[in-house]
């Protein structure tokens, strides 16, 4: 079947709600729309955005008001002129992103991060060892731990959310400490357990 009397068959079906029939035009014509938008744009990432906005453009056309019978021999004519008008959109869209940025305020001066970052970075560290040896805890226990030690939670406090005795909470604390008495020196937590 030529491409001209394909096309048109497509098209009868994109008139009467076909998606597929989209589908095939796509297929077909794709790679022209991109190689189009790009010649238009100097930008693949660009053209890919046109070949998105190109296709779903004609699906709603098609849904809402749908255009006569094609005219031309193919849909490829018809495409283009659609993407032509989606870089004209992307343009303007960018043009006005750009004036808004120029308008804004020159951004403050900011301190340098990287004391910050290697803050964190060594404190994600610090706590995977942590999160390890506390892994070796009974879940009980290790939930007494992260609501007491880590979350400040009274003894009260966690035995009511634990919903146990507040000498649960005591003697699960005390097994803590007694089993790893150097993870709670390590970091700084004995006399939040005292």
């Amino acid at each position: 079947m030529a491409a001209g009397s394909a096309d048109q068959e497509l098209w009868e079906r994109l008139r009467v709600g076909d998606h597929f029939a989209l589908g095939e035009l796509f297929d077909r014509y794709a790679d022209d729309v991109r190689a189009f938008a790009f010649r238009r744009t100097a930008s693949w990432s660009t053209a890919d955005d046109v070949v998105q906005a190109t296709f779903l453009s004609t699906w709603r056309r098609f849904q809402g008001n749908p255009p006569g019978p094609l005219t031309g021999a193919t849909a490829r004519g018809w495409l283009l002129i659609v993407a032509g008008n989606e870089c004209r959109a992307l343009a303007r869209t960018a043009n006005r992103l750009r004036g808004l940025i120029d308008r804004l305020p020159p951004p403050l001066p900011h301190d340098d991060h990287a004391p910050d970052v290697a803050r964190r970075l060594d404190d994600e560290r610090r706590m995977s060892v942590i999160r390890r040896a506390v892994a070796q805890l009974p879940r009980h226990e290790r939930e007494t731990l992260e609501l007491v030690v880590w979350s400040g939670l009274t003894i009260v406090e966690a035995a009511d959310a634990l919903g146990v005795p507040a000498g649960t909470v005591k003697a699960r604390l005390h097994r803590t400490r007694r089993r790893f008495p150097d993870l709670l020196s390590r970091v700084d937590l004995t006399e939040e357990l005292s």
